[in-house]
């Protein structure tokens, strides 16, 4: 079993930035890729963003490409979303994830889910 807690959602006017965080608890964090999704409300979970086991290869949706920045610390067994230009449509849950293997952009191949936190852009 993997436990994720992710951290750091909160309101920011548009243009602003929020760094998310999920720390994971249980197995060997480092074993796992790790994915970030968002869901807004009335639509469909989404992917935003993934990260290999070691860090060294990433993944973004076109949406955030290029604003968003994904990081881990296997030392400290965390996940990061960096979240930058910030858009009224980036308001969502934002809910960190895990699975074994390489890294996907479907949420039905995560083993893993945090509970999520919220992210609220104002215009």
């Amino acid at each position: 079993q993997v436990q994720l807690v992710e951290s750091g959602g909160g309101v920011v006017q548009a243009g602003g930035s929020l760094r998310l965080s999920c720390a994971a608890s249980g197995r060997t964090f480092s074993n796992y890729a790790m994915g970030w999704f968002r869901q807004a409300p009335g639509k469909k979970r989404e992917f935003v963003a993934a990260i290999s086991w070691s860090g060294g290869s990433t993944y973004y949706a076109d949406s955030v490409k290029g604003r968003f920045t994904i990081s881990r610390d296997n030392a400290k067994n965390t996940v990061y979303l960096q979240m930058n230009s910030l858009k009224p449509e980036d308001t969502a849950v934002y809910y960190c994830a895990a699975r074994r293997g390489v890294y996907t952009e479907y949420v039905a191949t995560y083993d893993y889910w945090g509970q999520g936190t919220q992210v609220t852009v104002s215009s």
